[in-house]
């Protein structure tokens, strides 16, 4: 009888782990943000007010962001297939519910069985890269996956506003559905079922309290976008979320296993990873939601012209990304980095500079050069955190990763939503003195916001040097020798 077939066997076939990771990611991301530009349809038919509307896109995003730590955690002691054989199933069934649902709350609850099964595939596309792919190979499978993260944020809008305008929005679900049933298979075949050799208990209160945290971090700056921080529900969600992460943090110094082991941010290159990550995705997040609201209600574009103007950019992350993990494995991640978050911070000053005139090609050269600046990034930032993890800590450490990232994406928008409709009421001339076009000065302000948060990455990122390599053990000939 033939043995079963390993992990370092299955691991050969690159190409085929790649061609299923990157559609699967791809449709999962395109999932978030597929419902923006018809969630005014959605609220015609069902009468729903906007602050209701705002729970098909809260919904999904506040599930996303608590799961991704916990498949990372659960991935350190169940199996890749298991685990995208449960995501991607959960993942159909909440586009099932959404595409037949009769009112709002049956499609709110379909978005959010929908994030409970997507929230798996980025993080567990991630670790599956890194622990199956060569260690020379994995800035290229990690930019292969990156380029469907960045494909999938930029077209989300456009499939969304392109289908939703054509079919009718159910349409957007039935897709999400088949895609997944198609990939399910694939999936099971390609992803080993061996089991992490990780020993360690799960510690699930503190995984409850970590998600719970994020997740009423993101709900109470969400609420914020819609009734002021002054309102209970987002002062009041800060609040506890708070609470939640000081627990969080308590119960990790107390118990002896705890879901995240604080060792994990003693590790510098991690550290600064993560940070650099959440910060970096706070930019790119507010200029792809940024972008085309301006299209649309400065240059006066359709909402479906205004999705196309994010198009280029999506083709250079497709193009680029795979070279840019060949390049990170090449020449190091701190100077692909800084150039990344040069060209972002360059981009978005263009964009509050020249975003506002007549013409909408400004936005799409700022969007273009700011999603090329975020993949120098991401991609090798990725790979150096899981170079810099122990096997024993990578998923957990790749979950927290993913998480902050995603946290960023949700916290960008809704913060950046808060400064733009506070500077539309009140009025007045743009920060930026090299600004022209008043009736845009709100968009100014907000890219000129996220310019400076470039700046506090760069500085995070400027300090980030791996630890100097222990030094070689002697050979047995040497000690013989001697």
């Amino acid at each position: 009888m033939d043995p079963t077939p390993t992990t370092t066997e299955r691991a050969r076939s690159g190409p085929a782990l790649l061609a299923v990771l990157t559609p699967a990611m791809l449709v999962t991301v395109i999932a978030s943000d597929m419902v923006n530009l018809v969630l005014p349809s959605i609220g015609t038919e069902f009468r729903a007010s906007e602050a209701e509307l705002a729970w098909v896109v809260t919904g999904f995003l506040l599930v996303f962001s608590i799961g991704i730590p916990l498949y990372g955690r659960v991935s350190d002691r169940v199996s890749l297939r298991r685990l995208f054989g449960f995501a991607l199933p959960t993942y159909a069934v909440g586009g099932l519910v959404c595409a037949v649902a009769p009112d709002l709350l049956v499609l709110v609850l379909g978005r959010i069985v929908m994030g409970v099964g997507a929230a798996g595939i980025p993080v567990l596309s991630i670790i599956a890269v890194t622990r199956l792919m060569p260690a020379d190979k994995r800035g290229t499978g990690i930019g292969v996956v990156s380029a469907a993260t960045g494909v999938g944020t930029a077209a989300g809008p456009a499939v969304g506003g392109g289908i939703g305008e054509l079919l009718g929005w159910p349409a957007l679900f039935w897709l999400m559905l088949a895609a997944a049933l198609v990939l399910l298979p694939a999936a099971l075949r390609v992803l080993p079922g061996d089991v992490p050799a990780g020993t360690a208990r799960f510690d699930l209160p503190g995984g409850i309290l970590l998600g719970l945290g994020a997740g009423l971090v993101l709900f109470g700056i969400t609420q914020a976008q819609v009734s002021g921080f002054a309102a209970p529900s987002s002062w009041g969600s800060l609040v506890a979320a708070a609470a939640a992460l000081a627990l969080f943090g308590w119960r990790s110094v107390r118990v002896a296993e705890p879901f995240v082991p604080p060792a994990l941010f003693a590790n510098r290159v991690y550290r600064t990873a993560v940070l650099v990550a959440f910060l970096a995705m706070i930019v790119n997040l507010g200029g792809l939601v940024f972008v085309p609201l301006l299209v649309v209600d400065v240059n006066g574009l359709s909402a479906g012209e205004g999705a196309l103007v994010m198009i280029p950019a999506g083709a250079a992350v497709a193009v680029l990304s795979p070279f840019i993990g060949r390049l990170a494995d090449g020449i190091g991640t701190r100077p692909l980095v800084l150039a990344g978050l040069a060209a972002m911070g360059l981009f978005t000053l263009s964009l509050s500079t020249f975003a506002g005139g007549a013409s909408a090609v400004p936005a799409a050269i700022g969007m273009f050069g700011l999603s090329v600046g975020f993949i120098l990034v991401v991609t090798p930032i990725i790979s150096a955190a899981a170079g810099a993890l122990p096997p024993e800590e990578v998923g957990v450490g790749l979950g927290i990763l993913q998480g902050a990232q995603f946290l960023g994406a949700g916290a960008g928008p809704a913060l950046l939503g808060v400064l733009v409709t506070a500077r539309e009421r009140s009025g007045g001339d743009a920060v930026n003195p090299l600004h022209s076009g008043h009736h845009a000065a709100a968009y100014s302000d907000a890219f000129l916001a996220v310019a400076g948060v470039v700046v506090l990455a760069a500085f995070i990122a400027f300090r980030m040097r791996p630890a100097a390599a222990p030094a070689p053990a002697p050979s047995r000939d040497a000690d013989r020798v001697s």
